[in-house]
C-alpha cells in the first residue's frame, strides 16, 4: 500500500525553491493584510437561478479565505451583479463594490488581483490588461479562446512579473495521485484516457434576434469579439457552443481531465493530434460537437485519449472514472477527488482522496501572491493543456491530422493558420 503526504510531494517537487523565485506583489502587503481581489463574471444561467454560476462560486470562495477579501464584483448583467454583491457581503466584513466594466477594477491601485470567470472570449484579453495594470490574475479554464492568445498570456505574465493561476483546480486535488505515478506505482506510464460523459444537455433550439434583456450590456458582454445581434439562445451559458465565443465541450470541461493526464504522463506538447465526432443529438444552432473523440500522441510515444458526450447522461456501460492512467505494471484511476491503484491483475493495492472543492486552489493562488508558495497551476502549464484542447478542436474543424512543431504550432497550413488566432473588435486586440 502507498501512503504519500501532500507535504512530501511539495518537497519532492522543489516547491520551496520555486516559491522563492515568485514575483513580489505590486502593492506591499502587511503580514496580516488581506489580498484585495476583484471578481469578474458572476452571471447565473438564465432559467436556473439556484445555480450561482462559476464566478459567483469563486467569489464566495475568495470571501471565505482568511487571507483575502473581495473588493469588487463585476458583471455586465445588473441583476446578477447585485445578487452576487449581496451574497459576498454576507461572507466578509466589507461589502464589495459592484461595477459593470472590469477596467474600473484595474484602475484601482488598492486592488491586488483580478479573478476572471467570464465567457472564454474575454479570458485572455482581460488577463493581459490586468497584468499590464500590475494585477495578479486567476483565470478560469480554458485560459484562452485560441492558441495565439495563450502565447500572449504567458508573455504578459512574464513581462509584468505577475502571479497567474489557471482555474484547473484538479492540480490542487490530485497531487498525491500524481506523486504515486512519479514513484512508479504502476510502472512506466504509457497512456491516459479521459472522459466527460456525465451530462444530458438540452437542445439550444433555433435562436431569434430580439432585444437584449433589461439590465444586460450586450456590447460590453461581447467585448473583444466582433459584434453580432443579440439572439435569445446565447447568454448566459449557451455561448459555449458557438465558436465565436466558446471552445466547445473540449475546452469547457475536457481541459480539466486532459490537464491531469498531461501532468501525470509528464509531457508537454503533442507530435500528432487527431479528432472525430459531430453534432449527433439535436438539429439546432449548436456549432461545436456534442460527441467528440480526440487523441494526442507525444514525442516519447505516450498518448492521451479524450472522449466527450454532452447528451444522454452517464450510462451503466460508461467508464466510472474521469481519468485513467495505464502503466506496464498496473492502472491508476481518478474519480472526483479520489484515486485507486490496481496491479497488473486488477487487484486494488492502494487508494487515497483529497478535498475536491475550490478552497485549496484559491488559497494556493493567494499564497503565491504573497510569495509563500509555488502555484499548482501556473499559467504556462495551463496554456499547454489549453493548447491541446485548441488543437483537438482545430483537427475536428479542419478534418485533418495535425503534426505540431515547436511551440505546438502547425506550420504551412492556411486552414490551421486561420484558426490560430481570431478577429477582434477594434480597440480590444490583446497586446503585450
Amino acid at each position: 500500500m502507498i501512503s504519500l503526504s501532500r507535504r512530501a510531494f511539495l518537497q519532492s517537487t522543489g516547491a520551496a525553491a520555486a516559491a522563492a523565485a515568485l514575483p513580489a506583489s505590486a502593492r506591499a502587503l502587511g503580514a496580516n493584510e488581506r489580498v484585495r481581489v476583484g471578481v469578474m463574471g458572476v452571471s447565473r444561467a438564465y432559467g436556473n437561478p439556484k445555480n450561482p454560476g462559476r464566478g459567483s462560486t469563486l467569489a464566495h470562495g475568495v470571501a471565505r479565505l482568511p487571507g483575502a477579501e473581495v473588493a469588487y464584483v463585476c458583471d455586465v448583467d445588473d441583476h446578477h451583479l447585485s445578487a452576487c454583491a449581496a451574497e459576498v457581503a454576507a461572507l466578509q466584513p466589507r461589502k464589495p463594490e459592484a461595477v459593470r466594466d472590469f477596467r474600473r477594477i484595474l484602475d484601482d491601485k488598492t486592488v491586488d488581483a483580478l479573478l476572471i470567470a467570464t465567457p472564454d472570449h474575454l479570458h485572455t484579453p482581460a488577463a493581459v490588461l490586468a497584468c499590464a495594470a500590475g494585477k495578479h490574475v486567476y483565470v478560469e479554464k480554458p485560459c484562452s479562446h485560441n492558441p495565439r492568445e495563450g502565447e500572449l498570456l504567458v508573455e504578459a505574465a512574464r513581462k509584468h512579473a505577475r502571479v497567474v493561476q489557471h482555474g484547473t483546480q484538479r492540480r490542487s486535488w490530485h497531487r498525491e495521485a500524481i506523486q504515486a505515478l512519479r514513484e512508479g506505482a504502476i510502472g512506466r506510464v504509457l497512456q491516459a484516457k479521459c472522459y466527460y460523459l456525465f451530462t444530458d444537455r438540452p437542445s439550444i433550439g433555433r435562436g431569434k434576434e430580439v432585444a437584449p434583456p433589461a439590465g444586460l450590456d450586450w456590447t460590453l458582454w461581447q467585448g473583444p469579439a466582433p459584434e453580432r445581434p443579440y439572439r435569445d439562445n446565447v447568454v448566459h451559458y449557451q455561448w459555449h457552443w458557438f465558436w465565436h465565443w466558446g471552445t466547445g465541450e473540449l475546452g469547457n470541461n475536457g481541459v480539466h481531465t486532459i490537464d491531469v493526464a498531461r501532468w501525470g504522463l509528464g509531457v508537454d506538447l503533442p507530435a500528432r493530434v487527431t479528432s472525430a465526432g459531430g453534432r449527433l443529438r439535436y438539429d439546432d444552432d449548436q456549432e461545436t460537437p456534442d460527441t467528440h473523440l480526440a487523441t494526442f500522441v507525444f514525442p516519447n510515444g505516450t498518448m492521451i485519449a479524450w472522449e466527450g458526450r454532452s447528451w444522454g447522461g452517464k450510462r451503466p456501460t460508461d467508464p466510472q472514472a474521469q481519468v485513467v492512467f495505464y502503466g506496464d505494471r498496473g492502472t491508476l484511476a481518478i474519480s472526483g477527488g479520489a484515486y485507486v491503484i490496481y496491479d497488473k491483475g486488477d487487484v486494488e493495492v492502494a487508494k487515497g482522496s483529497s478535498k475536491s472543492g475550490d478552497a485549496e486552489h484559491l488559497q494556493n493562488w493567494i499564497d503565491g501572491i504573497r510569495g509563500a508558495a509555488a502555484l499548482h497551476a501556473e499559467i504556462e502549464e495551463g496554456v499547454k493543456s489549453t493548447l491541446l484542447c485548441h488543437l483537438g478542436n482545430i483537427a475536428w474543424r479542419t478534418g485533418k491530422t495535425l503534426k505540431p512543431g515547436p511551440g505546438g504550432r502547425v506550420s504551412g497550413d492556411p486552414e490551421v493558420d486561420a484558426l490560430w488566432s481570431r478577429e477582434y473588435r477594434p480597440g480590444w486586440e490583446p497586446k503585450v
